[in-house]
């Protein structure tokens, strides 16, 4: 399912990390994901409710399999 976020919301909104870039919608690898990926960067924040988390910690980076260190261990 494709996020729907505010046009003008999704203008303002950008990523956290030092460069500031901003986001677009879906991820990489699925364009109908729900998430947010950084356009410099390519950091991919998810949207969970509705609501974008943008915390460096919860973003996959580019090449992560979406797996935690816990899921490894």
């Amino acid at each position: 399912m494709a996020i729907t976020l505010d046009a003008q919301l999704l203008e303002i909104l950008a990523c956290p990390s030092p460069d500031h870039a901003p986001l677009r919608p879906g991820a990489p690898d699925d364009p109908e994901a729900d998430a947010l990926t950084c356009t410099e960067c390519g950091r991919v924040y998810p949207v969970r409710d509705g609501i974008p988390v943008l915390l460096l910690d919860e973003a996959r980076t580019p090449g992560d399999s979406g797996k935690s260190d816990a899921d490894s261990a």
